[in-house]
C-alpha cells in the first residue's frame, strides 16, 4: 500500500509519517520545500513537490497512491489564509483523490466544530467533513482536541524562563493528546474495516484547564509561573478592529478560535468504544503528567549539566599557574 501524507512536515504529520514508515508502508509526502523535508527522506519517505493551494500539482502526487492521510493545516506564520488552505486546499485534495481512485482517505478535524459556526476555522472544519462524506471516498475522520506538544511553548518554556504565561477568559478544559498516539489511530484506521466511512473523537485521557497545566508545570519545574490574564472582552475588541483591515482578516480569524479555548466549555469526549474499534490499549496512551514530567526531567538535567560546565570553566580560569607572563 502506498500512502500519500499531506502536511508531513508539521507537528502531527511528521509523527504520522514516522509511524507509517515504521509499520512498513510505502510513504510518499507532498512537500513545498524538499530542503525543509529532508528529514522525511532520511527516514525512508519519497518526497514529491506540490501544494494544496496549487491543485495542478496534486494529480502527479496521487499517481499510484492507495490511501491519503491529510494532516495539513494553515499555520500562523504562513502567508496563506485559513480559507485558502483548510477549505479551498482540502476541497482540491479531496476532488483529486476521488479522481485518482484512492481507496482510503484519513482526515483530521476538530472536536465540536459544529458547535461554533461563528468561528471561521470551526465552520470550515465542519464543512470539510461534510464535503468529504459526500465525495464518495472511503473516509475516516478523526476529531482532535489539542496536541501536548503545543503546551511546551505555551506553558513550559515561559515558566522556565520567568516569562508571562497568558490565559484568556475562562480557560476551557481540553483533552490534549500526544501526536505520537494520534498517529497510532491514523495508521490503524487503514487496516480496520469498522473505521470506514466513520467519524471518531481521538482525544487524551482527561481534560485539563490552563490553571491545572500551569500548576503541574510549576510543580515539575520548581518554578512559579507569571500568569497574565487577558479579558475575553479585550480579545473581541482587538478582533473587531482587525476586521477593518484586509491584512488583519487572517489574524482576526485565528483570534476567533482563541475564544473557543477561553469559553470555559470542555473539549473532551468518551474514548472507551473508540479504543475497542481500533484495537488499541488505552493504558499505552501517554498522559499529560507523564509527557510533561519527561520534558521537564530532560530539560532540568540539561540545565544542571550546563551549570556544571559553566562552574567548571570558572574554576579553571581562576586556577593559579606557576608560569608568569613576561
Amino acid at each position: 500500500m502506498t500512502l500519500l501524507i499531506v502536511g508531513a512536515t508539521g507537528t502531527l504529520g511528521r509523527q504520522v509519517a514516522r509511524r507509517a514508515i515504521d509499520e512498513g508502508y510505502k510513504v510518499r509526502c507532498l512537500v513545498r520545500s524538499a530542503r525543509k523535508a529532508a528529514f522525511l527522506k532520511e527516514w525512508g519517505a519519497e518526497l514529491v513537490g506540490g501544494d494544496l493551494c496549487r491543485p495542478e500539482t496534486l494529480k502527479t502526487a496521487l499517481e499510484g497512491v492507495t490511501a491519503v492521510i491529510d494532516a495539513a493545516t494553515s499555520r500562523p506564520t504562513d502567508s496563506m489564509t485559513i480559507k485558502q488552505v483548510d477549505w479551498s486546499g482540502k476541497v482540491a485534495l479531496i476532488q483529486a483523490a476521488s479522481a485518482a481512485g484512492v481507496e482510503r482517505f484519513i482526515s483530521f478535524s476538530i472536536l465540536d466544530a459544529e458547535k461554533y459556526p461563528e468561528v471561521p476555522l470551526m465552520e470550515i472544519k465542519r464543512c470539510t467533513e461534510l464535503f468529504l462524506a459526500e465525495s464518495g471516498l472511503n473516509y475516516t475522520i478523526l476529531r482532535l482536541a489539542g496536541f501536548m506538544q503545543g503546551l511546551i511553548g505555551q506553558y513550559g518554556i515561559p515558566i522556565l524562563e520567568g516569562q508571562p504565561v497568558w490565559v484568556t477568559g475562562q480557560s476551557s478544559p481540553i483533552a490534549y493528546m500526544d501526536t505520537q498516539d494520534i498517529a497510532k489511530f491514523a495508521i490503524r484506521a487503514l487496516s480496520v474495516k469498522e473505521t470506514e466511512k466513520q467519524i471518531f473523537p481521538v482525544v487524551g485521557t482527561r481534560a485539563w484547564s490552563a490553571e491545572e497545566i500551569i500548576s503541574l508545570c510549576e510543580r515539575l519545574s520548581g518554578k512559579d509561573g507569571r500568569v497574565t490574564r487577558m479579558p475575553i472582552g479585550l480579545l473581541r475588541t482587538v478582533r473587531g478592529i482587525l476586521r477593518f483591515f484586509q491584512w488583519g482578516w487572517n489574524i482576526s480569524d485565528r483570534l476567533a478560535f482563541t475564544e473557543v479555548l477561553a469559553s470555559g466549555k470542555s473539549l473532551s469526549a468518551p474514548m472507551d468504544e473508540v479504543y475497542q474499534v481500533f484495537g488499541l490499549d488505552k493504558n499505552e496512551t501517554t498522559t499529560l503528567e507523564n509527557y510533561l514530567q519527561e520534558y521537564f526531567s530532560r530539560i532540568m538535567k540539561k540545565l544542571k549539566e550546563l551549570d556544571y560546565q559553566k562552574n567548571k570553566g570558572k574554576k579553571q580560569k581562576t586556577k593559579k599557574t606557576p608560569f608568569k607572563e613576561s
